[in-house]
């Protein structure tokens, strides 16, 4: 990977402007245009390397549920499985695990009715094994950055 798409994912991490056109601020930073740093950053998210840029915030204090949700998913239902969990859009970081409980994701929803709800149409469509719910006791707030080198 060349240094412009190591810079760019590195800052994306960590100093992304608060701006209208935090493209046009990286490119000045990195000596590139805006139309050069989109591209790049199109380019890495077709290729897999970035899925996501967007915002966090603190979904209890704005109202919202939020469980960390556990299921045991028999291999050959695993690509189904997960296809219809990530079209919810409260769903985020939605993993495998080599474990007996194999897929992991975090759901946030306005209610923890709709978030009851999702789980059992889950359950009910797709053969599921487990699910185990694993609502947050504390808070922790870590700082997850993934230095990117050449």
């Amino acid at each position: 990977m060349d240094e412009k798409k190591v810079r760019i994912l590195n800052m994306l991490q960590t100093e992304i402007p608060l701006t209208e056109r935090p493209f046009l601020e990286i490119g000045k930073k990195l000596n590139i245009t805006e139309e050069t740093v989109i591209q790049i950053v199109k380019e890495l998210k077709n290729n897999g390397l970035i899925r996501r840029i967007g915002g966090i915030f603190d979904s209890k204090n704005l109202g919202y549920h939020t469980v960390l949700c556990a299921l045991r998913v028999l291999k050959e239902n695993l690509d189904e499985v997960v296809k219809v969990i990530n079209r919810y859009e409260g769903v985020t970081h939605n993993y495998e695990r080599d474990n007996y409980y194999n897929v992991w994701f975090t759901i946030t929803a306005k209610s923890e009715k709709e978030i009851e709800e999702f789980l059992e149409e889950l359950k009910d469509t797709l053969k599921i094994e487990e699910i185990l719910k694993l609502p947050a006791e504390k808070v922790f707030k870590i700082n997850a950055v993934f230095k990117v080198k050449e």
